[in-house]
This record gives C-alpha cells, structure tokens and sequence, in this order.
C-alpha cells in the first residue's frame, strides 16, 4: 500500500524522481507517523471509558479550554497591540530600551511565572501580609483578595508571557503601514489609531492571536499547577491517572479539532496581509511626540505587561535564590543541567541538519509535492505536547515491534525505554521551527544562484557544500538557537517520554515546585529563563532592522 501511494505521489512530480526526493519523503513521513498515529489510537476500544468522560468531564475540558483561551486573547491583545502602536507611533524617553524590553516575557515559560506569582500574591506571600499589616487586618475573612490560583489567574499569567507573539507582528504591521496613510487621517482629523493602524494591522493580530492561543491550548504546567480542568490535563490524567492511552487518543481528537481552527485562522489571516502601498511611497512616517502627561501615559502602557510578565517572576526567583546557598544548590542540580543542555544541544544540531536537508532539497531538488509535504510535516509545533506525546509513543511501539522483527529480537522495548524516543517527540514537534529558519535563509538566496553552480560544471553535493550551505550558515544557526531554547524550556512531552532516573531543568523545577517548594526550584528555572533571554535579544535586533 505504501508502495503504491509513494508511486502514485511521486508520478504527479514535475521534476523526476530520485533519492533525494523518495529520502525527504520517508523522513517526512517518519515525522508525521505520531500525528497518523494519535488518529489511529483514537478509533481503538477505550472499554466505555469515552462514553464516561463525554457524560461527566469532557464538557467541563471544553468550556475551561475556552473560556481560558478567550481571557488570554483578550489581554494578550490588550497588552500587545498597546505597547506597539505606543513603540511604533511615539517618541519619548527611554522607548528604545522598552522597545526590545518587551519581548523580555517571551524567554519566561508560563508555568515558571504561575509558580513565582502563586509565591508572591498567595495569603503567605509579601503582597498580602503588607495589606494585613497596613490595615490591621488578621485572617481572611477580614478582606478579599482575588485567589491567583484560578482561571482568572491562569489568564493573567499566560497572557503576560504570550503577549510578545501579538506584540511583535502588530508592530511590524505598523511599521509597514504607508506613512501617506496616517497623514491623509491627520488632514482630515480623524483617529490614527482606530482609523488606520488598527484596520490595517488586523490580520497580523489575528495572526499572532492564533499562536497565543496555540500555546493556551498546548499548555499544562499552569493549568496542572493551578488545577484548571483543560484538554490538555485531562489528556494527561486519563492517561497516567486511569491507564487508558485510547481515551487519552480520543480527548486529543478535541485537542485537534480546537488546533485545526487555530491554524485556519493562522493562514486565513496570513493571506490577508497584503496592505501594502504600490505608489512606490519612501516618505518616512514621523514619530509623534506626546505631552508630560502623554509620556507618563506610554510608560504606564510599556511597564504594565512588562512588571507582569517579567519583572515580578524573576523578582520572586531571585528573591528566593538570594535567601539559599547559591552554590550548593548549583552543586545539587550539576548532573541535572549537564543532562539538559547536552540534551538540547544534541537535540537542536538533529533538528537543524534535518530541516537543512529537507528544505534544501525540496527546494533544489524536487517537485511541487514533496515541497507541500515537506510543509505538512512542520505543522508539529502547533500541537500540544501531551498529543504529539501520546502518537510518538504509540508509534514508537510500532517501530520497536517492526525492529525486534526485523532482527528477530524478543524484546521489543529499544526505543520505548531510551531516551531515543525523547529525541524522537523533540524531533517532531521542533522541527517546525528549524525548517522555519531555514525557509526564510533559503528565500534570501538568488534564484538562479543553484543553477549558476551547476552550469560552472559542480555537481548538486559541491554546489550545497561550497555555494549554498555557507550562505545558510547564520539561519543555521540562528534555528539551533531557537531550538535549543525550546528544548530546554519544554515540560509535558519531557515529562510524559523520559527514562526513570532522568531529569531535565523543566521536570526538576515542575516536581519541587508542584510540591511547594518553590525555593528549591527557583535556581533551575532562572537558568531556563537565562537561556531564553538571548533569542529575545535576536528577535529585538531583526524586528528593529525590519523594513
């Protein structure tokens, strides 16, 4: 069957068809074999468990899914699109600093920010005993005081830390925006903003929208941490709690269906964004200059995500880590830290070589097809982890049985039981973002540049050696370092795949900090957002070189 379909797709190529192409077409097979893989476990027998979970909790995953999806949208675009028409649009003291200040949240998972905020605005914490101390107050039932365990406070949290996707594209949007545009709006005395910017930028925050609430739907640190029944726990519990991987399968066909409307949405307004000015326009857009009270106004706008997403959590984390011994717990978590960057490092070179082999050849060297499926097969990022988990270990187990046969081997558990099928899971779902670098090096490169080699007498190997791979060596490496933060930062699928006995910064700082011991985890998860800040200065540098 697989021959067939392979024969069938390959005679609708317009180049012909060799190695190159058959090999990038089994690679991007091989990581699409978890997302078929999820599909097939659904439709197994969860012995009535399905029907249970429709009747009784499944109700409740979906309307906590969304009514926290709604909440993060909404402040997320408060806080995004705000703090970059403020950038974009004024000119005041101190916005070069916060103009890439903002994109600071951004290197803070979101379940390190709702450890640091329970630590800060819980009944023990400092802000709630400087209320009772001031007011004289003795128990709870003397004040109210909104609980940040809750759906309000998951809301707050991932919204503070996700808000630099919207923030980012909005920006850019603004910057694009023909500065002819805006003056016809100040001629005839209407509202930049509402008028213009806001219409025109649209489809850019739709666009940013649809990965912040990606990310809502693939989280489970927060929502675990602060009890939020969503798709993604339930995923999870049904899994480990009841032993069911079928009902996990089929809770995640949800999961799907809410991912599938995202990534609709995603490209729907991505083919919208073609407001741009064929007057052929160079007149540059002058900044507005506000008054005292204006500039007050723009540091209120700048510093409020900014004091949520960054400043209190790592206030909190140092805070912590200043009353402990600094050194001895670095001496404790050695072993765990070598583990994690050895294990990103490693992971994020695979992943770059891979997407550079896939988006080369399919560029140079094959047809329209592959170069569509090459694209399918980079859609893993936009799954939850605790999914492409679930189809990652059931294909693992197929690949496990095929091995053992084909070796004649009576254990069938090579992968299953290594860390080969973690570096599998990370393979899958970041692979999306090495191919994402690589694409937009690729499209950097003059179209006939391949053709020019090879009409001076190099071969296809020599012309990616000595002509192109040089030429991508900073999108390489640019996509390694995107990747190797994303492996770092990266909890369900770590927690769900890893060896006994193995941890990573993420699952060390998930397990002393679900159990409350906030102070024991606040080294590794500075170190986490340590290696998040230097694509946050990369991403600063491009977004302000944009034009």
């Amino acid at each position: 069957m697989i021959a067939s379909f392979l024969q069938n797709f390959m005679q609708t190529q317009r180049q012909p068809v060799d190695g190159w192409s058959i090999a990038i077409f089994f690679l991007c097979l091989m990581i699409l074999g978890p997302i078929f893989s999820v599909l097939l476990t659904a439709v197994g027998d969860s012995e009535g468990l399905w029907t249970h979970l429709y009747q009784t909790v499944l109700g409740r995953y979906v309307s906590n899914t969304v009514i926290l999806m709604g909440g993060v949208g909404i402040l997320a675009i408060g806080f995004g699109v705000s703090s970059a028409w403020v950038i974009s649009r004024y000119d005041f003291a101190g916005r070069r600093g916060l103009e890439w200040m903002l994109l600071l949240p951004a290197a803070i998972p979101a379940y390190i920010v709702a450890y640091s905020y329970t630590e800060f605005f819980e009944y023990a914490g400092p802000v709630q005993a400087t209320i009772r101390e001031a007011f004289g107050w003795q128990n709870p039932g003397d004040y109210w005081f909104p609980e940040i365990r809750s759906l309000g406070g998951a809301m707050l949290v991932m919204a503070s830390v996700l808000y630099p996707y919207i923030y980012m594209v909005t920006r850019i949007a603004f910057r694009l925006t023909p500065a002819s545009l805006f003056e016809i709006a100040l001629v005839h005395n209407r509202s930049q903003f509402w008028e213009v910017g806001l219409p025109l930028a649209r489809p850019a925050i739709m666009a940013g929208l649809a990965l912040v609430m990606m990310e809502v739907v693939s989280d489970f640190g927060t929502v675990e941490f602060f009890a939020i029944e969503t798709i993604t726990l339930g995923i999870f519990n049904v899994w480990l709690g009841m032993n069911n991987l079928v009902a996990a399968a089929q809770i995640s066909i949800v999961g799907f269906c809410f991912i599938l409307v995202l990534l609709g949405i995603e490209f729907y307004a991505r083919s919208r964004q073609k407001y741009v000015s064929n007057s052929g326009n160079k007149v540059k857009l002058e900044m507005l200059i506000p008054s005292k009270l204006g500039v007050l106004s723009c540091w209120i706008v700048c510093v409020m995500p900014l004091l949520f997403g960054f400043f209190i959590p790592v206030g909190v984390l140092l805070a912590l880590l200043a009353s402990n011994n600094v050194i001895a717990d670095f001496l404790a978590i050695r072993e765990i830290i070598v583990n994690t960057v050895i294990m990103a490092a490693v992971a994020a070179f695979v992943i770059m070589l891979l997407s550079a082999f896939i988006v080369i050849t399919s560029t140079f060297r094959s047809g329209l097809k592959i170069r569509k499926f090459a694209l399918m097969a980079s859609t893993g990022y936009a799954f939850p982890g605790t999914i492409l988990a679930i189809g990652v270990l059931t294909f693992a187990g197929k690949l496990d049985g095929w091995i053992a046969a084909l070796f004649g081997l009576e254990f069938q558990g090579i992968l299953i039981t290594s860390i080969a099928v973690l570096f599998f899971a990370y393979i899958v779902r970041f692979q999306a973002v090495g191919y994402g670098a690589m694409v937009s090096g690729v499209k950097r490169l003059p179209a006939d540049m391949m053709n020019a080699s090879r009409v001076l007498g190099q071969g296809y190997v020599k012309s990616i050696k000595r002509v192109i791979a040089p030429l991508l060596q900073s999108s390489f490496l640019a996509g390694m370092m995107l990747v190797f933060v994303d492996v770092m930062k990266e909890l369900p699928m770590t927690l769900l795949l890893r060896p006994f006995n193995f941890e990573t910064l993420a699952t060390y700082t998930y397990q002393f900090a679900k159990d409350e011991m906030l102070e024991v985890a606040a080294l590794p998860a500075l170190m986490i957002v340590l290696s998040g800040l230097l694509p946050v200065i990369l991403m600063s540098a491009m977004l302000r070189n944009y034009r």
